[in-house]
């Protein structure tokens, strides 16, 4: 087979789909890989180094989806890549469709064969997710940590308070990957973290695992409420695979809140638990509704694109590796983690939550297996 990798045009993506290591299994396995020249300097990988690997270096964006069977990225294809994918290419990637419905209707008509790294799952987890939501928990508290400065727009307290001092209040939404990961740095920075969960078994888990000034809290719309009013960082973790976010702040929690709070919302990728949110970018990163300060950038990992590269690579690479040998169909038939990716195949919508997201006709996988 051969898989393309373009360079990411997302604003301020600097991640890759590939590095030097997976090209170089692809290549033993027997398959062809073609790499967009630069598409990985802002990891830090240069040409070269794919090119020592066994890649070929191209000149374009097209080339790629011109010659690729499957093209492997980081983010979602924006409009101008969705206009070069060609029928029955495999897009395997980020897709968050959910949200998303000009990008869904975009594949459809393309009849692409799009595979989501955030809905292949393995016993109830998403590996492929994981790793991102580890960087992007440890982030949001540390973007979080800095928006609460005065001079950014923040209440002027300090994560960790000082001796005689409270530290900050953390309320971390969400128990999962990001969600750990969030209350492990703002914990380590000696803020006061209160987890919510909807699932007691978690809680016990984390109650385990997190330091003493962790506590843990379990959800519901009256506790969230409570926790907001005094919270000086709200932090929204939540996930359902494939679906589009549960809106767990309302704007009318905002009003309770003390001005100068901050709310980061991890969860913008599929459409966000916050009422008032709407996707930012690292260039633009934050905005301010009823004196809260907002901080929704959509691809938070793309900030520390090295680590996140590589951390990502590691585990989209087993599967990348597994349609390339067999091809799509087969490895969806042998491997359900690969057949719950499948989220738009030949104009018909795969996954059940995106199709209820955006009141499309809903075809199972299988169908399209036989």
């Amino acid at each position: 087979m051969i898989v393309g990798v373009p360079k990411e045009i997302k604003p301020n993506e600097n991640r890759v789909g590939i590095t030097p290591a997976g090209v170089m299994e692809f290549v033993h396995h027997g398959h062809e890989v073609i790499i967009e020249k630069n598409a990985g300097v802002g990891s830090g990988i240069e040409d070269e180094e794919y090119i020592k690997a066994g890649a070929k270096i191209v000149n374009s964006a097209k080339e790629v989806f011109d010659n690729a069977e499957m093209v492997m990225k980081v983010k979602e294809p924006q409009p101008v890549e969705i206009e070069m994918i060609k029928e029955g290419q495999i897009i395997y990637t980020y897709l968050h469709l959910a949200p998303d419905r000009p990008q869904t209707l975009g594949l459809m008509e393309k009849k692409a064969v799009a595979i989501a790294y955030e809905t292949i799952e393995v016993d109830g987890k998403l590996p492929l997710l994981e790793p991102m939501s580890e960087v992007a928990g440890k982030m949001a508290s540390i973007m979080a940590a800095y928006y609460l400065a005065k001079p950014y727009g923040g209440r002027g307290v300090l994560a960790g308070g000082v001796t005689g001092v409270h530290s900050a209040k953390f309320v971390v939404l969400g128990g999962g990957t990001a969600g750990l990961n969030a209350a492990k740095v703002a914990s380590g920075m000696g803020a006061s973290v209160f987890v919510l969960d909807i699932n007691a078994e978690r809680l016990r888990y984390l109650e385990d695992v997190l330091p003493k000034n962790c506590q843990m809290i379990m959800s519901n719309k009256f506790a969230i409420a409570e926790e907001v009013k005094d919270a000086d960082v709200v932090i929204g973790t939540v996930l359902i695979p494939g679906a589009r976010t549960p809106r767990l702040i309302t704007r009318d929690m905002l009003k309770t809140m003390k001005k100068g709070a901050v709310i980061v919302d991890v969860s913008i990728d599929q459409g966000g638990c916050v009422e008032t949110s709407h996707p930012t970018t690292h260039q633009d990163p934050v905005f301010e509704v009823d004196g809260i300060l907002h901080y929704c950038v959509a691809n938070m990992p793309g900030a520390y694109a090295r680590t996140s590269t590589f951390a990502l690579t590691n585990a989209t690479l087993k599967y990348g590796l597994l349609i390339a040998d067999l091809g799509w169909k087969e490895a969806a038939r042998q491997f359900e983690p690969i057949k719950k990716g499948l989220n738009v195949v030949l104009g018909k919508v795969t996954c059940k939550p995106v199709a209820e997201a955006h009141g499309l006709e809903y075809t199972p996988a299988e169908e399209l297996l036989k």
